[in-house]
């Protein structure tokens, strides 16, 4: 497989390869593509550990790296999921919750590893690009979520 240009690095303490399973069971396009170990001992572990780990998310590459507790993760990087209804949006949103993540507000939720996902519907998105009082109403409505309830947004938008 050739190398892309531009891949996200996704810092984990050790356990890369499962959250890089876990992402390729849950999301269309995913999938664990190499897993890199170590040749050598380093801070953080030993030779033949698993070092890094080659995936793909919703078509995006990424690379997992087993680097130890010093980083941890933060809001300030999220995975935003596109998704077209309730159904997708409640099996994404429950895939990552009830495998040990937990819910934040207006669509974020974390994972087990504290990686953090936006669980977006396309109609969230569409309202808020249409400006005006449609965005604002949808806005209003999102600020009292933390999954995303499609029906509730819609009616947002028609007011």
């Amino acid at each position: 497989m050739p190398i892309p240009k531009n891949t996200i690095c996704i810092w984990f303490d050790s356990e890369a390869e499962a959250a890089a399973r876990f992402y390729a069971s849950v999301f269309p396009d995913s999938r664990v593509d190499a897993v890199n170990r170590a040749p050598a001992d380093y801070p953080s572990g030993k030779k033949g550990d698993v070092l890094t780990v080659d995936f793909t998310v919703a078509g995006i590459p990424c690379m997992g790296l087993n680097g130890g507790p010093i980083f941890k993760q933060t809001e300030a990087f999220s995975f935003q999921i596109a998704t077209d209804d309730q159904e997708e949006t409640d099996r994404y949103w429950n895939a990552i919750v009830g495998n040990g993540g937990q819910e934040s507000a207006c669509g974020w939720c974390k994972d087990k590893w504290g990686v953090s996902w936006q669980i977006t519907p396309r109609t969230l998105t569409e309202a808020m690009a249409a400006g005006g009082e449609e965005a604002k109403r949808a806005f209003e409505a999102m600020l009292e979520m933390s999954k995303i309830d499609v029906a509730k947004i819609d009616a947002a938008r028609r007011g």
